[in-house]
């Protein structure tokens, strides 16, 4: 069961067969997929990434969000947590990863903070992981913003795919941590 989230402006849901003309041309439109490999997805791709989400929930227990305004039911985007095996330096494996893509008409209107927020409160909730992760192009300067709004606090230079990344950490809250360990 994939938990339905409600913020002020937002709601975060399980991924249905409609999100995949609005997931489609996100992952297409090459502004937002700059700071993301800067390789426009196919149709095909964006149809993929809605399949695996539903596998993380069933495998992990967590996955990714479609984010869509309360207001009109209009896409805006998506949000999560994963834990894909990257072969990164350090390694963050068994740790979940959070991740945020938003389509051009969810950005700089505060919700990719908003949508974050209230999925790292779930995860403090339900995950108890000790830490969550986040890796961010070193030019993703809006991205960079969203963590460290959000909390990731602890910065670290990183290797993926050979190449440099940011790793962001946050870590779980006290009172979170104390009933994480009764």
């Amino acid at each position: 069961m994939i938990p339905q989230i409600e913020t002020a402006r937002l709601r975060l849901r399980n991924y249905q067969i409609r999100d995949l003309e609005p997931q489609a041309a996100t992952l297409a439109d090459p502004d937002v997929m700059r700071f993301l490999g800067g390789t426009p997805h196919s149709r095909e791709d964006a149809w993929r990434r809605i399949l695996a989400s539903h596998g993380l929930w069933d495998l992990l227990g967590f996955g990714y969000w479609v984010v869509e305004r309360k207001a009109d039911g209009a896409y805006l985007g998506h949000v999560g947590f994963a834990d894909f095996k990257r072969e990164l330096a350090p390694s963050i494996e068994g740790l979940p990863e959070a991740g945020w893509i938003f389509a051009p008409q969810g950005q700089n209107q505060g919700y990719a903070t908003e949508a974050v927020r209230a999925a790292l409160a779930w995860a403090d909730d339900h995950l108890r992981a000790p830490q969550v992760t986040a890796i961010i192009s070193h030019a993703n300067l809006p991205s960079i913003r969203v963590a460290e709004k959000c909390g990731f606090a602890a910065r670290e230079e990183a290797s993926y795919k050979g190449e440099p990344i940011l790793l962001f950490r946050r870590y779980l809250p006290a009172p979170a941590m104390a009933a994480a360990s009764s």
